[in-house]
């Protein structure tokens, strides 16, 4: 399915322009490179333009929200980024443990190089780098926020050992290519709320159900869902902008089970 969406989704402030320009600044500093990727969008979570300002400099791509993609999905992405040369390992940045092994792959990266190494955390919006920062420094230092945007100056952190990390904005690409991409984007949280309608986002994601899993779905659709939540407007017409939008929400917390929305190509 690859329908346009009556409004298409956009979102690239000046934030976002001048942080893209001193990330390729900042990059001639730097020595490992981690990439957060949402699990559940593992090609259109990723902003391709980072390719050539990172060049041939060490790389990890860390899955985030492992907990919420499909298990199995999430096993041949990290096959398919190693069948193109990139290391990729999935995590739950909420949970230490499970950051700590980025962690310590993140160390083996930075290990030959100068004295203090230095590593750069960059990473769409609400892809959850933030988060993935606090499990590295055991720490709460970089702020949190389930909604896209909070981080909006680039910070330096220092990890236990030798590494600096730097903490960037979410950065997304000036024009987000296709109305495939768009939807998933909006509905895994990576740009806000009023830059999207809910409705029509949610709609294609049941589709998308639909077809991806041969007709069988338990998720329901947003009609059904704003039915048995009770958003309800006077008169008892369903209030289906409201519901639409804890729908996006009730997605995010993994009230649909775990979903992963593409495949390698």
């Amino acid at each position: 399915m690859n329908a346009d969406l009556q409004r298409a989704v956009q979102w690239y402030p000046g934030h976002m322009v001048r942080a893209m320009r001193r990330i390729g600044e900042y990059l001639k500093m730097i020595d490992v490179v981690i990439e957060v990727v949402d699990a559940r969008v593992p090609a259109s979570g990723r902003n391709p333009l980072l390719d050539t300002l990172i060049g041939s400099r060490k790389r990890l791509i860390v899955l985030n929200r492992e907990d919420l993609a499909d298990a199995a999905a999430t096993k041949v992405w990290i096959q398919h980024y190693a069948d193109h040369d990139l290391q990729a390992i999935a995590v739950n940045g909420r949970e230490q443990p499970s950051v700590r092994r980025a962690g310590m792959t993140i160390a083996k990266l930075a290990q030959g190089g100068r004295a203090m190494s230095r590593a750069i955390v960059l990473g769409l919006p609400n892809s959850g780098k933030s988060s993935i920062i606090n499990g590295l420094l055991r720490r709460a230092a970089a702020r949190t926020e389930d909604r896209a945007g909070v981080t909006r100056q680039l910070q330096w952190f220092r990890m236990a050992g030798n590494v600096e990390l730097m903490d960037t904005p979410g950065i997304l690409v000036p024009k987000i290519a296709t109305p495939d991409a768009q939807w998933k984007l909006a509905m895994a949280g990576a740009v806000p709320r009023e830059r999207y309608d809910p409705q029509e986002i949610v709609g294609h994601f049941h589709r998308w159900l639909i077809d991806h899993r041969a007709g069988r779905t338990r998720v329901p659709d947003l009609q059904s869902f704003a039915s048995a939540r009770g958003f309800a407007r006077r008169g008892g017409e369903l209030d289906l902008h409201n519901a639409a939008q804890s729908y996006v929400a009730a997605f995010n917390d993994g009230v649909f089970g775990r979903i992963t929305l593409e495949e390698p190509t």
